[in-house]
């Protein structure tokens, strides 16, 4: 399983980004998503996720309200639409697939750099 974020870029606090996430496989639609992120200096942090069929989700505080992930289980793709963005979303965002039946994540993509300026 191969995971291939993109969609990242410099954007003015207030903005809108979507990043999107294409996975390999024949195995997605078995898989849980999750979005996570990681900026300068710090760990790396939860940020979104999503149940296989896309029923449930779930999001950190910091981005509730402002943040949505939604997936496309026919196109092997997950999404995660940011909104009104802050400064303080400036972190490299990196999607991630659970292992199957699973709520463990297993495989990670290599990231996708956010910068939101004031």
């Amino acid at each position: 399983v191969q995971l291939q974020a993109s969609g990242g870029g410099l954007v003015q606090a207030g903005g809108s980004l979507g990043l999107t996430c294409a996975v390999s496989g024949r195995t997605f639609s078995n898989r849980g998503m999750g979005w996570f992120r990681q900026a300068a200096g710090k760990e790396r942090e939860f940020v979104a996720s999503i149940t296989r069929r896309g029923a449930s989700t779930y999001y950190a505080d910091s981005v509730k309200g402002r943040f949505s992930i939604s997936r496309d289980n026919a196109k092997n793709t997950v999404y995660l639409q940011m909104n009104n963005l802050k400064p303080e979303d400036t972190a490299v965002y990196y999607c991630a697939a659970m292992r199957e039946y699973s709520y463990e994540y297993e495989y990670w993509g290599q990231g996708t750099l956010v910068t939101v300026s004031s």
